[in-house]
């Protein structure tokens, strides 16, 4: 099994996608880092030799993955929340931060919330 970036790589895949596993890598730059290591996308990850994943190890080092990528992230949001910009006031309040709507919809970013029937008024006399 090959271990990248601290991620055991699924053994029945084809390298393309396997290296989709590692956070920060996508299909394109999965496809970059194969070709500039040399090795075929379409050759299965239980296929690859130590050699092949040593060149690809060697070839991610030079990107951001994973706990790097993440701690970025973070840092970026929070410097969003200290500036108390818009994006960061979305952020703090848990609220969609890209213009969605939120009348509607946005459960998953607002939280699930229980529905309540709406009662009906008593009729006067």
């Amino acid at each position: 099994m090959a271990r990248i970036a601290g991620i055991d790589l699924p053994r029945n895949k084809r390298g393309i996608i396997g290296l989709t596993y590692i956070f920060g890598v996508g299909k394109t730059l999965s496809r970059e880092i194969l070709a500039s290591a040399g090795i075929d996308e379409n050759k299965r990850v239980q296929v690859w030799t130590d050699e092949e994943v040593a060149r690809i190890r060697q070839v991610i080092g030079e990107y951001k993955v994973e706990g790097q990528l993440r701690s970025e992230i973070q840092l970026n949001i929070k410097r969003l929340m200290d500036i108390g910009c818009y994006r960061g006031l979305r952020h703090r309040r848990g609220l969609p931060v890209r213009g969605q709507r939120t009348r509607t919809n946005s459960r998953t970013r607002k939280g699930r919330r229980k529905t309540v029937a709406g009662k009906k008024k008593a009729a006067k006399k």
